[in-house]
């Protein structure tokens, strides 16, 4: 009796195993499915990102001649990024009109000019601010001269900028980015805003800062941060200061995998900004350029208030850097970059 008994349960166990691994078979197969539909969505959807990445890539990229002293036996900009090489970029922001679109006839003056060196290697980061309204002699406008330095680029674009920033800081440029200030805050608030620590309590625009305090800054409020001019004690410098940290903050946003495949941003990055490097540039700089944004040092060139006289444009205030300011500039950005320092010209007037 009790083997007969156990017979059918036996029966039905072996009958059950054998159902039981039929309907494991099948849901492999369905999960196999849905990852290859996801896998090919996936491949659309970063294919159609990338397409926009890539147009919107297309559309700042504007190429300019960089032939200077420091730029004469440095290989080109993608083969340093490729090769993670350190490289030092040039950003320039000019506030030219309301839309971003005017970045692209260049008139106007660079409000903002920025070195920011970058070493992979070292995992070092350095952003220096030269300020608009250095003295200088522009090197194909001796007639427009003695001129503050944001002039260069209102005379003779990127290229005069690059070769002026070289013949008085002597330090490669491997490569610019042009941004219009007003787009930039649309960019940083497509980027979800940034945080940033006030270094003074002021209000401007209607919104208020307090020193030391985090606050998250997009848009117009961005715009109220770094755009301070009277009522900052240290004026012109303090304005760069700011401008520094809100780069900070963007640059160490903006270079995740992510923000370079979305569309949205790179379709308002690709309207408001001219630059040099391709696409491929790009997404080096992000993947493999990434760490160095964890130690950030930032750097200004002080000078001294004077006034000039200008042949075109009468009496001028301008800000004096000494050779030996200049000197401490360049040696501190060659170093980043792992070269070793040269002298800088020699002019103190």
């Amino acid at each position: 009796m009790s083997t007969t008994e156990q017979q059918p349960v036996h029966h039905h166990h072996h009958h059950h195993h054998h159902h039981h691994r039929h309907h494991k078979r099948h849901i492999w197969r369905w999960v196999g499915g849905i990852v290859l539909a996801l896998v090919v969505v996936i491949l659309l959807v970063t294919g159609y990102m990338y397409k926009n990445a890539r147009d919107a890539a297309t559309t700042m990229y504007t190429p300019v001649s960089k032939a200077t002293k420091s730029n004469k036996n440095r290989s080109s900009s993608d083969k340093l990024l490729s090769s993670k090489k350190p490289v030092n970029l040039l950003i320039l922001g000019t506030d030219t009109g309301a839309d971003g679109r005017s970045v692209k006839k260049y008139h106007g003056l660079t409000d903002l000019m920025m070195f920011v060196t970058v070493n992979p290697s070292t995992k070092k980061t350095r952003i220096t601010t030269i300020a608009r309204d250095s003295k200088v002699t522009l090197p194909d406008y001796p007639e427009y001269s003695p001129i503050k330095l944001n002039s260069a680029y209102s005379l003779g674009g990127v290229t005069e900028t690059i070769k002026t920033l070289d013949k008085y800081y002597s330090v490669p440029i491997d490569g610019y980015v042009l941004v219009n200030w007003k787009s930039t805050m649309k960019i940083i608030t497509k980027l979800g805003g940034v945080d940033v620590v006030s270094p003074l309590t002021f209000t401007n625009m209607g919104y208020s800062f307090k020193k030391g305090q985090t606050y998250h800054i997009s848009g117009q409020k961005a715009l109220a941060f770094v755009q301070l001019r009277h009522g900052d004690p240290r004026q012109d410098y303090g304005r760069q200061e700011r401008e520094r940290l809100v780069m900070m903050a963007a640059l160490k946003k903006s270079v995740s995998y992510k923000t370079i495949l979305n569309a949205d941003f790179m379709k308002s990055l690709g309207n408001s900004m001219q630059t040099d490097l391709s696409m491929n540039d790009m997404i080096s700089l992000a993947m493999n350029y990434r760490d160095a944004t964890d130690n950030i040092k930032s750097d200004y060139a002080q000078g001294t208030s004077s006034s000039v006289n200008n042949q075109k444009f009468g009496n001028m205030e301008v800000e004096i850097m000494s050779t030996k300011e200049r000197q401490r500039i360049s040696n501190n950005i060659r170093q980043t970059l792992g070269i070793k320092n040269v002298n800088v010209l020699k002019e103190d007037n």
